[in-house]
């Protein structure tokens, strides 16, 4: 089996055709299982986020795992197949590991350096492994893509500017409405981003903290938490003539907060800054409709993704690049010297069966041998065999790390003639060349 991942993100397609795409309430569940039953794949995982959709495959065949994972992706997001693919990329095999630790470092995301994106990623194989689609390859993937993140994070200065999407969503804020601190706010939604978004605001200072959510129990968690108040979701209309600023991230099929709201808020507010919300939910919460009006002040990803960010310095993004450049070929070595390793262990059993059955046959023939020379002889038998095999072992071992390895386990089931089914009974896979394209992408700019 090998990695493929497909998706789309930030880098290679519009907002537009991202909050289309956005996949809600159990579709990410029910596309995790579609991918996991389809009969290329043998593990899925789905990273799922505001600005990235990307389906992580364990595959046999490359060319089919592709066709597969495209057709569920618009299966599930309702975007025309055609449409899609125009904003697909695909990462294969060492690409494909190469890919993921650069999302977990930050590398790949709207705000450089970021590591919001490792809880996001901790949350996906969550999922998975929940759901049952995670098997012993992505669960090793995802490990070591979560440590290369935190690795990155510890021995750069990738992070220095201590931005997620949501303080660099503020910025934008405070560069159109004024000062964060004593403002009156709004969080709408009570999951992870809205929890950091809520967070957030209490240590830039607001004056006061409201928190709506459908689910009041969840509000009411979060609000007492950070010493804020709750507001009953149905009276979020309200609320805005209240507050000077809203951060929303529902995760909600449709708009949350029309137009016709926020305008009737302006109507009766008081205050001379505008009305300012900032949108951080896919697809959207607020209108888009928000940005035409007088009185208002609407920051979304939209905005985010044209805004320039004060990221790390070109040094320290030079530094994860070599991070995960080490990382890529380390986890690929011990991949491919794992894979011979039942080859190895079935090697060495036909030794044995060998071995035990010629000492059988020499007990046939020599009835009178004494218990002692019978040991000597059995003892002797098996050091040759051991040394023997000891030195192909080891040198087909440091073979098989190199790139290209995964021919001289062939090789070795070719020249003993093992048996295939006495080596997939050791590594429970099947064994046999599989085509290694390499990876790219189906956008012309998608993202490496």
């Amino acid at each position: 089996m090998s990695l493929l991942v497909v998706g789309l993100s930030h880098r290679t397609a519009p907002v537009t055709v991202l909050e289309r795409a956005a996949l809600t309430g159990q579709t990410p569940t029910r596309l995790l299982h579609d991918a996991a039953a389809t009969a290329t794949v043998s593990e899925a995982a789905l990273l799922n986020t505001c600005n990235r959709i990307e389906l992580y495959a364990e595959v046999d065949k490359f060319h089919a795992g592709v066709a597969e994972l495209s057709r569920l992706l618009a299966e599930h997001s309702g975007v025309d197949l055609e449409e899609l693919t125009a904003h697909l990329y695909v990462h294969y095999e060492d690409r494909a590991v190469h890919h993921i630790f650069s999302v977990a470092c930050g590398l790949d995301s709207m705000v450089v350096g970021e590591g919001q994106i490792l809880g996001q990623l901790r949350d996906a194989l969550a999922r998975a492994q929940e759901e049952h689609t995670a098997g012993r390859g992505l669960n090793e993937l995802f490990q070591q893509a979560l440590r290369v993140g935190k690795r990155a994070h510890s021995e750069t200065g990738i992070d220095k500017a201590g931005q997620t999407l949501v303080t660099f969503g503020l910025e934008q804020v405070a560069a159109g409405a004024g000062e964060i601190a004593g403002k009156r706010a709004l969080v709408v939604g009570a999951g992870s981003m809205s929890s950091l978004a809520a967070a957030t605001l209490s240590r830039a200072g607001v004056s006061d903290l409201l928190i709506a959510n459908r689910t009041p129990e969840r509000a009411e968690r979060l609000a007492a938490s950070l010493g804020a108040r709750t507001v009953d979701f149905a009276k979020v209309p309200q609320a805005l003539a209240d507050v000077d600023l809203v951060i929303s991230c529902t995760g909600s099929a449709g708009v949350v907060i029309p137009a016709a709201d926020v305008a009737a808020a302006i109507a009766v507010r008081t205050a001379p800054e505008p009305l300012a919300f900032l949108d951080l939910a896919m697809p959207r919460d607020v209108d888009h409709a928000v940005h035409e009006l007088p009185g208002a002040l609407l920051v979304d990803l939209e905005s985010l993704s044209q805004a320039d960010s004060a990221g790390p310095g070109a040094g320290d993004v030079d530094a994860v690049g070599g991070i995960v450049a080490a990382e890529v070929a380390a986890f690929g070595a011990a991949q491919r010297a794992a894979r011979i390793a039942p080859t190895v262990v079935a090697l060495r059993a036909m030794a044995s069966e060998v071995v035990g059955a010629e000492l059988a046959r020499l007990e046939s023939r020599l009835p009178d041998l004494d218990d002692r020379s019978r040991a000597e002889v059995a003892q002797t038998v098996r050091r040759v065999v051991d040394k023997l095999l000891h030195a192909p072992t080891v040198r087909v071992k440091q073979l098989a790390a190199e790139p290209g390895g995964a021919t001289y386990a062939d090789a070795l089931r070719e020249l003993f003639d093992l048996d295939p089914g006495a080596v997939r009974a050791v590594s429970g896979t099947p064994v046999g060349p599989q085509a290694q394209p390499a990876g790219g992408s189906l956008a012309g700019g998608a993202a490496r």
